[in-house]
């Protein structure tokens, strides 16, 4: 598993061990590889460019999830192409060998302002995060089982590092919580879009797509308006064209308007969210702890 001491991926781990799995995660660093073994999970040394590592770690094991992405928005780009090259070596590991690879993507992908799906296709092919999926395709092609897991815009929970803490620092900031028009964003609990990644990686489904929504689209102003009070500073509306003057470089993804449904992974997988919602969620002293950086990373 890559990307397995990261918010969502250190989740996934601990689902897997209680359901009884013996989990290989991916470690670049020794504080990294002592996490995992406190985690109960067997350590497997290399890092996304190391192509050979990520190779004989799928060789060596029943399945694959990848979750680990260069979250370096500065980088965008070049973190995307890496993500495909990782996917091709991941596949090309798994080439004939009947065992499933289950790969991350994103609902941000898809058509805005209209009710995603899971056959729903991305709204063009110049978003750089498409390498994703594109990959993903392509070692399907190749006869590897594999299942892609869009997840929402917002994965939150304990230990968030995302999106609503973006928000956080951003109203922090500016001195007061915004929002951009009546856009909504899909939303989901880390604990259960792990036990979906379970739950995919058990189904061995060949060219699935499936969507980690718990919520179809929450309307940002009530995240806004939840980091307002919390903050007690002013929620205040954004015209489209002055959002980047607020939100910087992160106004793209504050604008969104992107629900989507889950019906279909439900039926397919039997997966049901049990955790709390969005507003609940960040509605806590936990979430609106003082950050060190910028990206709301701790």
């Amino acid at each position: 598993m890559t990307g397995a001491t990261g918010f969502i991926g250190s989740a996934i781990v601990q689902e897997l061990i209680n359901a009884g799995y013996q989990v290989l995660g991916l470690a670049r660093s020794d504080a990294a590889a002592n996490s995992l073994a406190a985690a109960g999970a067997k350590v497997h040394r290399g890092d996304l460019k190391d192509l050979d590592s990520l190779r004989s770690g799928a060789t060596a094991s029943d399945g694959v999830i990848h979750t680990a992405f260069t979250h370096d928005f500065s980088k965008y780009n070049e973190s995307c192409e890496i993500d495909r090259r990782v996917i091709e070596a991941l596949g090309f590991a798994l080439v004939g060998s009947d065992r499933p690879l289950v790969v991350t993507s994103g609902i941000g992908l898809l058509p805005q302002g209209r009710l995603a799906t899971e056959d729903s296709v991305p709204v063009s092919d110049s978003i750089p995060r498409i390498a994703s999926e594109e990959a993903a395709r392509a070692v399907a092609d190749g006869g590897v089982r594999v299942s892609i897991v869009r997840l929402p815009l917002t994965v939150h929970g304990d230990g968030d590092h995302g999106f609503v803490p973006i928000l956080i620092n951003t109203a922090r900031e500016k001195r007061a919580s915004a929002y951009v028009g009546f856009n909504r964003w899909p939303a989901v609990h880390k604990l259960d879009a792990a036990r979906l990644f379970r739950l995919a990686l058990e189904k061995r489904a060949a060219k699935a797509y499936y969507h980690g929504v718990a919520e179809e689209g929450v309307p940002f102003r009530q995240i806004a308006e939840v980091i307002g009070r919390r903050l007690k500073v002013p929620v205040i509306s954004v015209a489209p064209n002055e959002a980047a003057n607020h939100f910087g470089w992160f106004a793209h993804f504050a604008a969104m308007d992107v629900p989507a449904s889950s019906q279909k992974t439900r039926e397919q997988l039997g997966w049901q969210p049990k955790q709390q919602g969005l507003i609940p969620d960040i509605d806590r002293p936990r979430y609106f702890e003082t950050r060190k950086n910028g990206d709301g990373r701790s």
